[in-house]
């Protein structure tokens, strides 16, 4: 498997419990949230450059 993707698996994973807490009105679990959001879109853009790299990387598909 990608680690790429694997890494942004955990990533979200982690930030569950402190979603349930911020829904529930913790201030201090939603600015753990907004932070990991943001190491969340980061991973998703590797994930995005890693799956692009291999396309490019591909021979192109001959059509009939």
């Amino acid at each position: 498997m990608m680690p790429e993707y694997e890494t942004l698996k955990r990533l979200v994973t982690e930030a569950e419990e402190d979603v349930a807490k911020a829904i529930g009105g913790n201030k201090a679990a939603g600015t753990r949230v907004r932070k990991k959001m943001q190491e969340i879109k980061a991973a998703a853009q590797d994930v995005r450059k890693k799956i692009l790299e291999g396309r490019e990387s591909e021979p192109p598909v001959a059509q009939q």
